[in-house]
């Protein structure tokens, strides 16, 4: 089976902070596919289904972004996902990228985000794909810390859906093709990047 886990932090407080890119992406993904995200499973919410005749599980961890790593580490030891490097795939924000802008990689470092950070170690490796979604990068002034927890701008905003429609895309792609392909297909500039009010 494939494992499609978004990284986020859970309560109503974090729900539309850009934190939580991870979380409203695989959301919308099971939202759009008919999955219900709703069973107390490893730690967070968990559905499971078919999409595309693929066998697939969502998983939010609801441990806080920087313990994601328990919740993923307990479900891979109760799922059947074959081979972490093709099957595993966590979807999480990035700080790095412009707003909106994804990311496919087949693995690497953490790149500063600590919930990734926490699922290399407890997981022991890092070679599993992950999707990162670009929340822009904070203002000079302010902690990196702090501005993921804020919400989007108003300009972002009005662009995010059809920006977590891309990034549903790219899940789905990555149910059925292989990695090259979803590297290729969305790993791309973006054209315009709204302006952040921050």
């Amino acid at each position: 089976m494939k494992l499609i886990v978004g990284l986020g932090n859970p309560g109503s407080r974090y729900a539309a902070t850009r934190h939580n890119a991870g979380f409203r992406i695989v959301e919308r993904f099971a939202e759009k596919n008919g999955l219900s995200v709703s069973s107390r499973r490893f730690g967070g919410r968990f559905g499971r289904g078919r999409v595309a005749g693929v066998d697939v599980g969502v998983l939010e961890p609801e441990t806080y972004m920087n313990l994601s790593g328990d919740a993923v580490e307990e479900a891979l030891s109760y799922l059947p996902v074959e081979d972490i490097a093709s099957d595993l795939l966590i979807v999480s924000d990035d700080t790095d990228l412009p707003f909106g802008q994804l990311r496919v990689r087949p693995g690497g470092g953490a790149g500063g985000h600590k919930g990734l950070a926490h699922i290399i170690a407890r997981i022991g490796r890092n070679d599993f794909p992950r999707l990162r979604f670009g929340v822009g990068r904070a203002p000079s002034h302010m902690d990196t810390a702090d501005y993921v927890l804020q919400g989007f701008s108003s300009d972002e905003a009005d662009h995010l859906p059809e920006r977590l429609d891309e990034a549903v895309r790219a899940v789905e792609t990555f149910l059925v093709e292989k990695l090259s392909v979803v590297m290729n297909r969305f790993n791309r500039a973006l054209q315009a990047e709204p302006e952040s009010d921050a």
